[in-house]
């Protein structure tokens, strides 16, 4: 079946795969904040989430997106009514996890930033909403999917402050934060679900 998380998945894929032998054409869709202040390129909010800088980078978020994102579309459908809220709620996180980074570098001609690890954040910190204490595996190790999504947010913050490795963490971070506004925003009841899951572990 072809959901939009798999759609969302294979452009990606096709798109990023063909910017690798393309510097010229990553450069067009990397997020540049100073050419998006410059020339008022405000695509790049969204493009910056189609193209990785190598297969690793890919792998990593499509695999995640993989795993993560058919359940959240399902979710959201079976909650909102529609298939389109996950499509819109996809491209808001890719937006909205850059918007940080543009205010912090839009006077550095130099930074760029690409990858859809902020929406891909946005994906798994939804599931955490809804399944606060299912497993998932962080390099081999299992873990509930709600101290994962704290010891995240911690080290996103972290490795923020220290920077040094090439990575938009603040990204990471916002598009984390994104994944569960989101629905609480459309649906505030939402709130009252998460934390019966939560104390669900001591009854």
């Amino acid at each position: 079946m072809l959901t939009l998380s798999l759609v969302i998945i294979i452009v990606t894929c096709i798109i990023s795969i063909t910017a690798f032998s393309r510097p010229g054409e990553m450069d067009k869709l990397s997020m540049w904040p100073y050419m998006v202040k410059e020339h008022n390129q405000y695509y790049r909010f969204i493009t910056a989430g189609l193209v990785h800088a190598d297969y690793m980078h890919l792998g990593f978020n499509m695999l995640t997106m993989w795993f993560f994102g058919k359940y959240i579309e399902i979710m959201f459908q079976q909650i909102f009514g529609g298939k389109l809220y996950f499509l819109l709620f996809y491209v808001l996180a890719l937006i909205i996890s850059d918007i940080p980074s543009y205010i912090r570098h839009r006077n550095n001609y130099s930074y760029r930033s690409i990858g859809a690890s902020g929406a891909v954040s946005a994906v798994v910190f939804a599931f955490i909403l809804f399944q606060p204490w299912a497993k998932i595996i962080v390099f081999v190790i299992p873990m509930p999917a709600i101290l994962y999504g704290v010891l995240f947010l911690g080290y996103s913050v972290y490795m923020s402050r220290r920077g040094g490795d090439g990575i938009n963490h603040d990204a990471h971070f916002w598009g984390a934060v994104f994944g569960v506004v989101f629905p609480l925003a459309l649906k505030p009841q939402l709130a009252g679900y998460f934390m019966e899951q939560i104390s669900s572990l001591w009854r």
